[in-house]
């Protein structure tokens, strides 16, 4: 049950809304509705409206960020919350605007969903049965396609659009297509390697029957792989690591692991493909442990505890 006061507030605004500014009875339902959750929020943190502070709404955004709302969404709900504060201040509720300085959605950071090392092995190790030599060759392809996804951190579409001539097994790279036809080589670790080579000398063949393709996975009867078809695979193996995965989690994953292990943010954003070294940026903040664990074994100072003159 929301709070006394904040059933007076909200009530009172919602009033303001029909009676002053003469909103639509859609608009007024959308405010009740987008600030009855913020009030929920605000009561779980033992808060109500009037004593919420800038870092109170941030959290809230952060956390429908975190439950995968889009922006549109998210924005829509900072606009009720920014309405209900300036109604607030005007009314001289408050004397301070807690919406002051919060960024819209569209200038944060989100910081990406990814799986942890054992999550990953569990997701790549699951096999389905194999009964028929059908079963036999979509298991050998969608375990070449989860491999590719880890190992290279590849969009869903540059999987799908992948060629058999961009694969280049000997050398232990794939030539991928990317956004804006961009094109980039992407190194692939030994297990990648096998389970491709794997697939395509025992796997694609059963696949195309006697039909023939350029791409390098695919459906039955030669059919083209769709991207749909890709999630529901990568969701189906991931149900072994406990968590519903998907593609994009693996290539977070693969940038996440590798700063981990110290890799440098030119190399990860010249495998993921980025435009802009900023996108690739925010895996400094995934991998925070990483770098601080860096920091204190290589700065000369980050061991160092100073005596303050007075300490006894």
């Amino acid at each position: 049950m929301p709070s006394e006061a904040n059933s007076r507030t909200l009530s009172a605004f919602l009033d303001y809304l029909r009676v002053e500014r003469g909103s639509a009875k859609l608009t007024i339902a959308a405010y009740a509705s987008d600030l009855a959750q913020f009030g929920e929020f605000l009561e779980g943190r033992h808060r109500i409206f009037t004593s919420a502070g800038r870092e109170d709404v941030r959290t809230f955004l952060q956390n429908l960020f975190s439950n995968q709302l889009d922006g549109r969404s998210v924005g829509r709900k900072l606009s009720a919350i920014r309405q209900v504060y300036r109604y607030l201040l005007l009314d001289g509720k408050i004397d301070k605007d807690p919406t002051l300085n919060v960024e819209s959605p569209k200038q944060w950071k989100v910081l990406p969903k990814s799986l942890t090392r054992q999550e990953v092995e569990s997701t790549l190790a699951s096999t389905p049965a194999r009964n028929t030599a059908r079963a036999q060759g979509l298991a050998l392809r969608d375990r070449a396609i989860l491999e590719l996804l880890y190992a290279g951190g590849v969009r869903v579409s540059e999987v799908a659009d992948a060629r058999l001539e961009d694969l280049k097994l000997d050398m232990g790279y794939i030539l991928v297509r990317g956004k804006g036809d961009k094109e980039r080589m992407v190194p692939l670790g030994v297990p990648a390697q096998q389970a491709l080579q794997n697939y395509l000398k025992n796997g694609r063949e059963l696949l195309a029957g006697r039909r023939s393709s350029p791409l390098l996975f695919l459906g039955t009867g030669a059919r083209r792989l769709t991207r749909q078809r890709v999630w529901q695979l990568v969701g189906r193996a991931s149900l072994a690591s406990g968590r519903h995965a998907s593609p994009h989690m693996l290539r977070h994953a693969c940038a996440t692991h590798m700063v981990e292990n110290g890799a440098d943010l030119r190399t990860v954003q010249t495998i993921l493909g980025h435009a802009d070294i900023s996108t690739t940026q925010v895996y400094t903040h995934v991998a925070l442990d990483r770098l601080k664990s860096v920091y204190a074994k290589h700065h000369p100072r980050a061991g160092i505890r100073s005596r303050v003159s007075g300490d006894k």
